[in-house]
């Protein structure tokens, strides 16, 4: 982000832009922030606000560098060790790497009691970590004291504790505390009362709180509500009351609310207050005493420190105990408490001088989110305290020797205090699948390489596969990459960057996509070689596949994914819990094809419908265009057949465009002027032709109200700048597709007037085609409607004259289909979105979208945000823990968090259901039976064979979509006789095949029951899971 202009590097910054807006972007860019302390969760604060785009970073530390940082700090490597480099000079180069905008320096002066702090003054916001309270608490008093104030954060993480705490001053104020954009919700009726009722249309959701307010548009009748708030009272989901509406005119029709955003300020105390009455955050109801039971414990912490200058010595029962009476001395002094938790306090003690880098890593990513509101103003801040342990870790290791947790010296030795020897072992043996290497990915391998996750000594592994490349606006929070990687694989890229973390890891890259397709690299004997598989996806369908595969193998699953500041994660363990394909969400509601078509009504439709004409015209026109003539030999060729009355799909459109084929850039601009006129003048005439604007519905009410909004014909101005940009996007993405050559003197504004002043339009003739009204209405496709005797003449005629006009040579008949790339801003896909779309906008009368929203709605981009990322990834590997440790069911923990609210909750996976066929006989989604043939064995066999092994006959056998037995279907009786080799045909090689099967239900009016699959082995020799 340049300081001089403030203009924002969309091709780095574009996918966070869509999470905080330009507005908060520029403050941050002129925001400078110091950071202490850069052990495991400084660095993490580091990264994500440096990704982030603040304008400066100051990293104080006065430590030197020991093996343990090693384990903690993914920046301190083996030579800095030895060479007893100082941390902050370390890291200093390797931060400031992961952003050119942002100026990072080092301090590494003591800050102490001391110290005089004037020289905070010049920082926007101060974050402490490893910190004595003391020290929190004096420079927390001076950031207070400022006019205006400076914000304060300060964190702390000691073992399985973490927490974070927030001042932001006596009056922080908020612009936009949830960043959520308000919708368009259209009207159906406001009553003539006191108070007025406004109820949505169809019974929509408003989503509005009492004491909110909208603002009114377009609405007919009552029309002094138009640009006006009315503050509003929530009566049921789809109603709410604005307040007195008699003495306005009566509602007619229309109109439509937005929620108009109001800043609101946040008041904070000082850390010393706070401290004895503590207003915190609330993550896991399952134990809703945890944060004020930590508070106490880390508390109590402080003291210890202040008392003996050291922490609890690990695995030390004498310093757990007098940790306890600590704790229990200041728990009655506070004001807000719960009752002592004398396991937490001992195993703080315990733990208290190791680290969790996962744990580091997701308190990092919410203490770097408050840290960007601070500065920003973006988002509702923590108040003020925030407090997580991970003590569902710890619990199941209660009977290991003290010896298990002590340091050997290496690099694991802050993992070690807090999880033991033999933990350590089982994550250096681990063989793990990671699928997908963007954002999520670079943050796992960060925490594999931290944690030690496959190690070659320990024969260990970790697979990772991506097919992407990388690209610019990857580097915003895929921290693993830098610009010299820019179009390199994703997987090799970040593998190489993870060694460098950690060298001792056994790591595959690959490039492969996990799908149907490459089953035979990600076969059955490749899972079986594995412990866990873990998804840094950012789609559903790749999801549910590689759950499906994972089920089907008997592997634990970790999923996680992120939309902006919001994050979720899934711990799929076999015969515990259920899997990601067990539930699905509501699926996304289509635009019906009418409502593109002709009746848009919020931008969404506009924006949809530009995007389908890039996708009809570029892309799949051309498509189709060569796939014919690769299947057809010769235009001669065509012409016979069609002569002899033979109808070839997708032959009149071929012959359509082959005719209008230009074959200069002069043409090209002729077509793009023409196509303005059809889709911005014709169209609109045409609507208003059929449906003109008093037209009414049978039940008397208006065609033309809301939402359908009556569209006005544009005339054509080459002095509108969005009339030229349209006109030379199209002319170029034509240009694209017909190979044709043009210069960068054709796209100028003089070239254009010239050839379009040659450009004759026809008269506008309405049409007599039916205009698509039926909102359940598909849209037909063009290639299989039946041609008229007319058409087909005409097609005819239209061949026969390219071929005398030897226009049908072989470069006429290919094109070069185009592929939409968002973030390419020279090649004009966005240009002819915008402008398609803010044309039809301007028709239609809708607010049009600039080109920064369209290019998101368009380009379907995820908002993406590095603090996120980070969370999830840390939550996810602390669930890793869990599962290599075997731990049962009730530590498991989901989470669902919003960094923006802030909101984090932490569930209980869903168990694992059993469905019962019989009293005695059920199945999981985990179950498959399992039976063995041979070459001669018959479906009859099988049939018999599940009932001799399960204790139940199956009624129906199916593979894939393939019936191989229905009782009542004719003939399927007969097929008892036949080999199951022969009736299934497998591929050669293939060992086993799933088959669906269901059994009769107990009583005859009920429909049969479902079964688990059925794998049959061909043979008898093939291992059985």
């Amino acid at each position: 982000m340049a300081e001089d202009s403030m203009e924002i590097d969309d091709s780095l910054y574009s996918r966070q832009r869509y999470v905080l807006g330009d507005s908060a972007m520029h403050r941050m860019a002129q925001s400078a922030v110091f950071l202490s302390g850069l052990g495991g969760l400084g660095i993490e604060i580091a990264k994500n606000i440096v990704l982030a785009g603040v304008k400066s970073v100051t990293l104080h530390d006065t430590k030197q560098c020991e093996t343990w940082d090693q384990g903690c700090n993914f920046f301190i490597h083996k030579e800095d060790v030895l060479s007893q480099r100082k941390r902050a000079e370390a890291v200093c180069p390797r931060v400031a790497e992961l952003n050119p905008y942002v100026h990072v320096d080092t301090s590494v002066a003591a800050l102490d009691d001391n110290t005089d702090l004037n020289f905070l003054q010049k920082y926007q916001c101060v974050i402490l970590t490893e910190a004595r309270l003391s020290l929190q608490k004096r420079v927390n008093e001076f950031c207070h004291a400022q006019r205006p104030p400076i914000r304060f954060v300060g964190c702390d993480t000691y073992g399985i504790c973490v927490r974070v705490f927030c001042d932001f001053g006596e009056e922080f104020e908020v612009l936009d505390p949830t960043g959520e954009e308000p919708k368009e919700i259209f009207i159906q009726s406001i009553t003539h009362d006191n108070p007025g009722v406004v109820t949505c249309l169809d019974n929509q959701p408003h989503g509005l709180q009492t004491g909110q307010i909208v603002i009114f548009r377009e609405v007919n009748g009552m029309m002094e509500l138009n640009g006006t708030t009315r503050q509003v009272s929530v009566l049921s989901p789809h109603s709410f009351a604005i307040g007195d509406t008699s003495q306005l005119q009566e509602y007619a029709h229309g109109g439509f609310f937005v929620l108009v955003k109001t800043p609101k300020i946040y008041t904070f105390e000082t850390l010393e207050r706070q401290l004895w009455d503590p207003q915190v955050l609330t993550p896991d109801f399952s134990k809703p005493e945890a944060p004020l039971q930590i508070h106490a414990a880390m508390l109590a912490l402080d003291t210890f420190q202040e008392q003996h200058n050291r922490l609890p010595n690990t695995g030390c029962l004498q310093d757990a105990d007098t940790l306890l009476v600590l704790t229990e001395e200041v728990n009655p002094t506070l004001r807000n408490k719960a009752p002592v938790n004398a396991e937490l306090v001992q195993w703080l003690s315990r733990t208290a001088r190791g680290t969790l880098p996962p744990l580091a890593a997701a308190v990092g990513g919410l203490a770097s989110q408050e840290v960007l509101k601070a500065i920003t103003g973006k988002f509702a801040p923590l108040q003020q305290w925030f407090y997580l342990d991970a003590i569902e870790l710890v619990k199941p290791l209660q009977s290991l020797p003290a010896e298990e947790f002590l340091p050997r010296g290496d690099r694991y030795d802050a993992l070690r205090a807090c999880i033991g020897k033999s933990l350590c072992g089982e994550l250096h043996k681990l063989r793990v699948f990671m699928v997908g290497c963007g954002a999520i990915g670079c943050e796992m391998l960060k925490n594999f390489a931290l944690l030690g996750v496959g190690l070659a000594q320990s024969s260990g592994q970790v697979c990772i596969t991506d097919p992407d490349l990388i690209e610019k606006s990857n580097l915003n929070r895929q921290f693993l990459f830098r610009p010299q990687h820019i179009q390199k694989p994703k997987s090799t890229t970040a593998a190489e960057a993870t060694l460098r973390i950690n060298p001792d890891l056994q790591l595959d890259a690959h490039l492969d996509k996990v799908c149907p397709a490459t089953e035979s690299i990600y076969s059955d004997s490749f899972y079986s070689r594995l412990n866990l598989v873990v998804t840094a996806l950012d789609n559903v369908e790749a999801r549910r596949y590689v759950d499906s595969r994972c089920v089907s193998n008997q592997r634990a699953l970790l999923d996680s994914g992120t939309m902006g500041t919001k994050g979720h994660t899934e711990i799929i363990v076999p015969n515990l819990t259920e899997s990601y394909n067990s539930h699905r969400d509501p699926p996304e509601e289509e635009i019906p094809f009418c409502t593109l078509k002709s009746f848009p009504s919020v931008i969404e439709h506009t924006i949809q419908w530009a995007r389908d004409k890039f996708e009809n015209a570029f892309v799949q026109k051309p498509s189709m265009y060569n796939s014919f003539w690769q299947t057809h030999k010769s235009a001669e060729h065509v012409l016979q057949r069609m002569q002899a009355g033979e109808s070839l799909d997708g032959s009149f459109e071929v012959i359509k465009l082959l005719n209008r084929r230009p074959h200069c850039w002069e043409q090209c601009i002729t077509l793009a002027r023409l196509k303005f006129e059809k889709y911005f003048k014709r169209k609109a005439l045409q609507l208003l032709h059929a449906f003109p604007l008093d037209t009414r519905l049978k039940d008397g009410s208006l065609f033309w109200q809301s939402p359908k909004r009556p569209p006005s014909p544009i005339d054509f101005d080459l002095k509108e700048p969005l009339h030229f940009t349209f006109i030379v996007s199209t002319a170029r993405l034509f240009a694209g597709i017909y190979n044709i050559p043009y210069s960068e003197e054709d796209l100028s504004e003089e070239i254009v007037a010239e050839i379009l002043s040659h450009v004759k339009i026809p008269e506008y003739q309405p049409s007599v085609k039916c205009i698509e009204t039926d909102e359940g209405a598909k849209k037909p496709d063009q290639l299989k409607m039946p041609l008229s005797s007319e058409e087909e003449r005409a097609a005819i005629g239209q061949l026969q004259y390219a071929i005398s006009g030897d226009f049908v040579k072989e470069e006429r008949l290919r094109m070069s289909p185009l592929d939409f790339e968002k973030d390419d801003d020279s090649n004009g896909h966005l240009d002819f979105v915008t402008s398609a779309s803010a044309l039809r906008a301007n028709m239609y009368s809708i607010e049009p979208a600039d080109r920064f929203k369209t290019k998101r709605i368009a380009g379907k981009i995820i908002p993406a945000i590095a603090t996120a990322t980070a969370a999830v990834a840390g939550l996810v590997s602390l669930e890793l823990i869990k599962i290599v440790g075997g731990f049962g069911f009730e530590s498991l923990k989901n989470c669902f968090f919003n960094l923006a609210l802030p909101v984090v909750v932490f569930t209980e996976p869903a168990p694992v259901k059993q469905a019962f066929i019989r009293e005695n006989i059920s199945f999981s989604i985990w179950d498959i039976w399992t039976i063995s043939g041979h070459e001669d064995f018959t479906l009859s066999d099988f049939i018999n064979g599940v009932r001799e092994k399960y204790g139940i006959e199956p009624t129906m056998v199916v593979y894939g979509v393939k019936m191989l037995y229905v009782p009542v279907i004719p003939g399927h009786s007969k097929r008892l006789k036949l080999t199951m080799q022969k009736l299934i045909k497998p591929s050669a090689g293939r060992q086993y095949v799933d088959l669906t099967v269901s059994f009769a239900p107990e009583r005859a009016e009920e429909e049969d029951l479902a079964g688990p699959p059925v794998r049959y082995f061909f043979s008898r020799d093939e291992p059985i899971p």
